[in-house]
């Protein structure tokens, strides 16, 4: 082999070595961005459920002598909540929500006197779901001295809001 026959062969070889090397380094950092650079679509959905109102009835709880309610005294207060939920609740809070009313059978009662006092909160009240529980409030309902003689005997409705969270 001659001398430039050589040289050419070996400028080849650098040239195609060269080449090779740009080109092993070009298609792996054209991977590895490729590999960073990933970009991925699609679309997802969820729905937000919506908690329905827990029902509530809220009386003077009189059955017994011991907690009938008397002019300048108190009485226990029960409240009867029915959650409709596919879940529990949480009673967080029970409070007044206006005034106070007797039964029809006592239309002489015009001035109840009445009022309810609300519990501290949180309340640890748990309403399963579906169901309906009776809650007694100690001493939530009070009445006044100034209350009508046609109030006696009276069963009073007290309108209350009840808090109920998730």
């Amino acid at each position: 082999m001659t001398s430039t026959l050589k040289k050419t062969s070996r400028r080849l070889a650098a040239k195609s070595a060269a080449a090779a090397v740009a080109l092993c380094l070009a298609t792996g950092a054209g991977a590895a961005y490729a590999y960073w650079t990933a970009v991925g679509a699609g679309s997802g959905a969820a729905v937000n459920g919506t908690m329905r109102m827990v029902a509530v009835e809220a009386l003077v709880a009189g059955d017994g002598t011991q907690n009938s309610l008397v002019p300048g005294g108190t009485a226990d207060v029960a409240v009867r909540a029915f959650n409709p939920n596919s879940f529990p609740v949480n009673v967080h809070a029970i409070r007044g929500n206006g005034a106070a009313t007797a039964d029809a059978n006592h239309p002489g009662c015009t001035t109840t006197g009445v009022t309810f006092m609300d519990p501290a909160a949180p309340l640890a009240v748990t309403i399963p779901a579906n169901t309906s529980v009776l809650i007694t409030l100690p001493a939530a309902a009070a009445m006044s001295l100034a209350s009508s003689s046609g109030c006696q005997g009276a069963t009073f409705s007290l309108p209350v809001t009840l808090e109920a969270r998730k």
